[in-house]
């Protein structure tokens, strides 16, 4: 009788030594990698009518796999790019028991068969500037937390910070220069995979972080709630969506748009693109690891594109040209000969 390997050792590692030590992936991607197995393992215990402890590799099969992620789209209405989202780690998982454990090679090759779906191309959504000045507008300034939410859109524009990136930034991230006019202040941004970057700071944007931060020690978050706890991410989501329902009957046209605070980075990216910032900055400025990521702000500007036509644009020449022998200068020319 064949001995059985379980999972779950494998699935400990896999979580607490591959993602962290070797991988070294962010803590939200290892979040959603822990989510996508726990979903996984739960779905193929309640379908095998076993426990999840007692699960074994050979448990986890094509077909079932499979199963899981009809399921996701069917039951749980996941969308085409969640359920490709979970089949990548599902794909990593797999690679990590194979090349721990030979025997599961042929396993590992019929579970990384398993296709993604081809998605749809969504075009990016980002503001037009009278719809960005329109929520910067947006808060009342009257107020502490008017400010602060003030402070909060203005960085998110100013740096092209995910939601993330803004929730996780500390007082002693900011480099704010002492003479503003003769020196730039600066902002590290700890991106996806713990990547840093440094981001310029406009003065405007150094104005209002100032009052922010005044009298608070270093390690402190500078945005932080009416408890004086930091923002979440799923916070400032909530921020930025009440303040594009409050400015929707003045700009109606940004009611067609779904906005959440990456629009706004995809709007830093657009305007600065429109701006005639050359790509490569933009990527380092958003964090980008390849330049491809970057180049689908180049589709969204249709005006750009109107501009970039309009350059290539041919010019009918309606001059008609003599006939040789009425060419007197030609005939002169030949004369002299």
């Amino acid at each position: 009788m064949k001995n059985k390997t379980f999972l779950s050792p494998f699935i400990k590692r896999f979580l607490l030594e591959y993602l962290i030590s070797e991988k070294n992936l962010s803590r939200n991607t290892q979040h959603s990698y822990r989510d996508t197995i726990r979903l996984c393992v739960a779905f193929i215990a309640i379908k095998d009518h076993l426990s999840v402890d007692q699960l074994t590799i050979e448990d986890v099969s094509p077909e079932i796999v499979k199963k899981f992620l009809s399921d996701l789209e069917s039951v749980r209405h996941c969308s085409i790019a969640t359920r490709n989202q979970r089949l990548a780690a599902i794909h990593m998982l797999a690679q990590f028991i194979g090349s721990n454990s030979p025997e599961y090679l042929e396993w590992c090759r019929q579970i990384q068969m398993i296709p993604f779906k081809k998605t749809k191309k969504r075009l990016i959504t980002y503001l037009d500037k009278s719809e960005m000045n329109g929520l910067l507008n947006a808060p009342d300034k009257n107020t502490f937390q008017g400010n602060r939410d003030y402070a909060l859109l203005l960085f998110l524009y100013n740096t092209g910070a995910r939601a993330d990136e803004a929730a996780q930034l500390t007082i002693a991230d900011l480099n704010i220069a002492h003479a503003q006019k003769r020196d730039l202040s600066t902002v590290l941004i700890r991106g996806k995979g713990n990547r840093l970057r440094r981001c310029p700071l406009w003065s405007q944007t150094v104005n209002v972080l100032t009052p922010l931060i005044q009298n608070r020690s270093q390690p402190e978050h500078v945005f932080l709630n009416r408890c004086k706890q930091p923002l979440t991410r799923f916070g400032i989501h909530s921020l930025v969506k009440r303040y594009v329902k409050k400015i929707t009957i003045q700009y109606p046209s940004i009611e067609k748009k779904q906005v959440s605070p990456h629009t706004i980075r995809h709007t830093t990216a657009t305007h600065l693109l429109q701006a005639g910032v050359d790509i490569n900055t933009i990527r380092a400025w958003l964090g980008h690891v390849s330049i491809n990521t970057t180049n689908v702000y180049v589709e969204v500007d249709l005006e750009m594109k109107a501009k970039a036509l309009a350059c290539c644009e041919v010019i009918e020449n309606k001059k008609k040209s003599k006939p040789w022998r009425e060419d007197k200068n030609l005939m002169s020319f030949l004369d002299s000969l």
